[in-house]
């Protein structure tokens, strides 16, 4: 063919860059006392952002995995394939220790340093994170057995990933998954129908149904049931210590909007092996153990996420051009980005604060303050995903709309982190329960965010405020979601006061605080300092 025209104005790649390059993280990784890990976490980074690892994920969602319910003899074997660089990126999460090592170190800042590593490595391909992050959960869970966590626990945290169906004790690793909602109950859980008989060798047999359980091709499940004393919480394996595969059936996997990558499925439990995990009628408390720490990595995800869909928004302003300048350099597409960054700072510091509080959990003060901050983090910071993907996505115009340029899936996957562990509602319910029934996580949360009082009018205006609001307990569950917003964007803009880039934290309580605001991103007042924002990216 004969050349029709020139092509110009066009973008260069972004790969490869560093997921790690990233201001607000390493402040975070320092001030919550991991600066020990910066070497490991650039490290992780850079590979992140690698035209490899950044091909493995698009293969491994354009490749989603496969049921395989027989094999060609006709003989049940309920297995999942993979795409092989799937096994590439777990590899990878699982060297590095970003599910149950953590657990089994003792190094202050373990946890902060884990977040911030699955944030960076997460940026890769958030799907596989889901399996890292049921491993990294199951550990408090299963303490409440100890005898069980003698076992499984230091396999758990291995560091070696080690793929396929065997006897649990003679493999190198472990993964684990969840396995709690029912057709009928959704986020109810306590209208499980699934039971759980004594067997005489101290073991229960569960017979029921799961409609979603996570990462099926986990080694062990958590899983609950209606035992003689109640719902209780159980450990079941995929294979049992005499080799036999436990009776769990895989029915199908779901066809999900985004998180192609990982697989999501539906069980049965025809008889299945499971051991007591804490005692007979607690299973919610003892499970509950797990799903708080995946609401950390729901919060750590998606901030992944947003940080993510604003480096690719940035970088396509700074390199493209239109009406005679380029984008970046025209006053309203900078308000656009730096409202996305701010949205992403405030994240990124409150995801590295909650991961301090759970390093620091024996302290009473830091333990209540993660009970109430992660509660209206996990609900705000995950609601927030969507709409600032979206907008990202549209700072790169049709181009954004096209699968080659990442966007898309950055899109689909960002609801996820707002319905998994509890969507929108449940998130806001379970904060006013523990504003409720736990005072001291109150008392701890306004402690933490009058550290900031003085410092700036808006945030003092903003405190003032939300005590009023939490005065008033008419109505509570019907304003549950505006309570909560507001305890959220306090929490974030006390962080950025105290600890953020002064640009950032000026824009965020005149935007966020001061309600000198619209309703979609780049309604940002006059007077923001959007060079030294944008700077920061």
């Amino acid at each position: 063919m004969s050349t029709t025209h020139e092509v110009f104005n066009q973008v260069p790649d972004l790969l490869p860059y560093d997921t790690s390059e990233d201001a607000s993280l390493l402040e975070g990784l320092e001030r919550e006392g991991a600066g020990w890990a910066s070497a490991d976490l650039r490290e992780l980074g850079e590979l992140a952002g690698s035209v490899e690892a950044q091909e493995w994920g698009r293969l491994a969602n354009e490749n989603p995995p496969v049921l395989h319910t027989h094999d060609r003899y006709g003989n049940r074997i309920d297995e999942v394939e993979f795409h092989p660089h799937w096994h590439d990126l777990m590899s990878v999460a699982v060297a590095n220790g970003l599910h149950a090592t953590p657990w089994q170190c003792d190094r202050p800042g373990a946890h902060v340093a884990r977040a911030a590593k699955f944030y960076a490595w997460g940026q890769a391909d958030a799907g596989h994170m889901c399996p890292i992050s049921m491993t990294y959960a199951a550990v408090p869970a299963l303490r409440h057995n100890s005898s069980l966590a003698s076992v499984y626990e230091p396999l758990l945290a291995s560091t070696h990933y080690d793929f396929g169906l065997r006897v649990p004790t003679k493999k190198r690793g472990l993964t684990a998954g969840m396995s709690m909602t029912e057709k009928q109950g959704g986020s109810d859980v306590r209208a499980n129908t699934t039971t759980a008989v004594p067997s005489s060798d101290g073991t229960y047999s569960i017979v029921g149904h799961k409609w979603f359980t996570s990462a099926p091709m986990s080694d062990m499940f958590l899983t609950l049931a209606q035992a003689p004393g109640g719902l209780s919480c159980f450990l079941l394996p995929r294979v049992l210590p005499d080799g036999t595969r436990n009776r769990i059936v895989l029915q199908r996997l779901k066809d999900k909007l985004g998180n192609k990558s990982n697989a999501s499925s539906e069980i049965e439990y025809d008889g299945a092996t499971g051991w007591l995990v804490g005692e007979e009628g607690r299973g919610v408390p003892t499970i509950i153990e797990m799903v708080n720490m995946t609401r950390l990595d729901c919060v750590i995800g998606s901030a992944a996420g947003i940080r993510n869909a604003t480096v690719r928004a940035v970088h396509h302003a700074r390199h493209r051009s239109a009406f005679g300048a380029r984008l970046v350099d025209q006053p309203l597409m900078r308000n656009v980005l730096s409202d996305l960054v701010i949205e992403s700072e405030a994240a990124t510091t409150v995801m590295m604060r909650l991961a301090g509080a759970t390093d620091r959990s024996s302290d009473a003060q830091e333990r209540e303050l993660r009970r109430i901050a992660l509660a209206v983090s996990k609900y705000w910071v995950c609601k927030r995903a969507p709409s600032h993907a979206a907008e990202a996505l549209e700072c790169l115009g049709g181009n954004g709309y096209v699968e080659e340029s990442g966007m898309p899936r950055l899109y689909r996957e960002s609801p996820l982190m707002s319905i998994w562990e509890g969507s929108g509602n449940v998130a806001a319910l379970d904060s006013l329960r523990a504003l409720a029934k736990q005072p001291d996580c109150v008392e701890a949360y306004f402690t933490e965010v009058g550290h900031a009082q003085g410092a700036d009018s808006r945030l003092d205006d903003a405190i003032s405020l939300l005590g009023k609001e939490l005065s008033d307990r008419s109505d509570m569950e019907y304003r549950a979601r505006r309570v909560v917003e507001l305890m959220a964007l306090v929490f974030q803009g006390a962080l950025l006061v105290r600890h953020g880039d002064p640009a950032v934290a000026d824009a965020f309580c005149a935007s966020r605080l001061a309600r000198d605001w619209g309703g979609a991103f780049g309604t940002l007042p006059t007077g923001v300092d959007t060079a030294a924002i944008l700077a920061r990216v």
